[in-house]
């Protein structure tokens, strides 16, 4: 990861260079980092800073040996702790390091939730452990393989309880030599007493609604007002922005699936519907899921529309359109069985039913209930 990658930060990015253009680097630091702001991110683009061959004065190189290994986060010197779900199976960082690099490598300014979430272990305990800190011993008393340096990455080093924390702090006080510890944190409330006094505190602050809104533009390619809008309601939080822009790129592609759904199974186009089926079945369970629930918000604007009370279905645009014309269809008699369909579909779904089948199935239900005539008008 490269310093150039990371959005906003400039102030620290050019501190953490200066400590390795002048041969300062402290043996063990605490990055003090709010939530979305790119701790882990300067974390890892300072690891890679400090081992990289060919560094220039503002960032590695991203060409030599190790930047290509740190690219994959699989750099011999570098390592990791985070939090896990200890269980029989896990018990310490390792145990899910694939799955941790792949998720860092595809957004490293996620949550503690979120990684869990990855993890599939959201309402369990997250906990750096004792069986980790035995582990972070054990691994830094070895030789280093490449760089100069051995390099630990504790991300959200809070969650260290007394235990652990007190298997660590005679290694924080006299490590071995050339080795460095970075701790990357949200609390400093949060931190032992024992851990803070130990390390050199590195104080990352909020990123700017400017430096945000260029980040969203170059990066995620937003609109200048768009972006502008994202960066005030995020507050610097990076995570916050792009869970923003995934849920109305989300909402888009729900949109066209949804309209190109209904209006295929109004008539039972059986070629089309069995094509958009084999286009569906390919987009993984948690997407089927959330297209199904935003099919359930959608039957109850189009509902609302119908019994005239547009003001409530918060719909316009394209959409509006959309729901304007097929609301004739979502009326008093089909809704509600609609609506059970759907969330029948969702819970086999859940339960690895083949997509599809279940998605034909529902199709032809479709097709039963959209041409379905309303037993009786409405208010009778």
């Amino acid at each position: 990861m490269l310093f150039k990658d990371i959005i906003g930060q400039q102030n620290a990015k050019q501190r953490l260079i200066q400590t390795v253009s002048d041969g300062r680097i402290s043996h063990a630091q605490l990055f003090l980092a709010p939530v979305g702001s790119g701790g882990l991110a300067l974390a890892i683009a300072y690891a890679q800073y400090i081992s990289c061959t060919n560094r220039t004065e503002n960032d590695s190189c991203n060409e030599c040996l190790s930047c290509i290994k740190y690219n994959k986060l699989v750099h011999p010197d570098l390592h990791f702790a985070y939090p896990v779900a200890i269980s029989k199976d896990v018990k310490v960082s390792t145990h899910v390091l694939p799955q941790w690099r792949e998720f860092v490598l595809g957004n490293p300014y996620f949550t503690l939730f979120e990684w869990f979430e990855q993890l599939e272990a959201e309402n369990k305990q997250s906990i750096i452990g004792t069986d980790e800190s035995a582990e972070i011993v054990r691994k830094l008393n070895l030789t280093t393989y490449e760089a100069e340096y051995k390099i630990m990455i504790i991300w959200m080093a809070e969650k260290m309880n007394q235990a652990s924390a007190n298997k660590l702090l005679k290694i924080l006080e006299e490590p071995p030599e050339k080795t460095l510890f970075i701790l990357v944190c949200e609390s400093e409330e949060q931190m032992l007493a024992t851990i803070l006094s130990r390390t050199q505190l590195v104080r990352i602050s909020r990123i700017t609604d400017n430096d945000l809104c260029e980040g969203l533009i170059s990066k995620y390619d937003v609109s200048q007002q768009e972006a502008s809008r994202i960066s005030f309601l995020v507050e610097g939080r990076v995570n916050e922005a792009i869970h923003i822009i995934k849920q109305e790129n989300t909402e888009v592609e729900n949109f066209e699936l949804f309209k190109d759904w209904m209006r295929m199974c109004l008539k039972f186009d059986t070629p089309k519907v069995t094509r958009w089926i084999e286009s569906v079945a390919t987009i993984g369970r948690e997407q089927q899921k959330n297209f199904l629930a935003y099919s359930i918000q959608m039957l109850r604007s189009c509902l609302m529309k119908n019994y005239g009370a547009a003001d409530l279905t918060r719909v316009e645009g394209e959409t509006g359109d959309f729901v304007e014309k097929f609301s004739p269809f979502i009326h008093g008699s089909n809704c509600e069985a609609f609506v059970n369909e759907l969330n029948k579909a969702s819970f086999h779904i859940e339960r690895n039913a083949n997509p599809k089948i279940l998605f034909m199935d529902l199709s032809l239900k479709a097709n039963e209930l959209l041409n379905m005539k309303e037993l009786a008008t409405h208010g009778q």
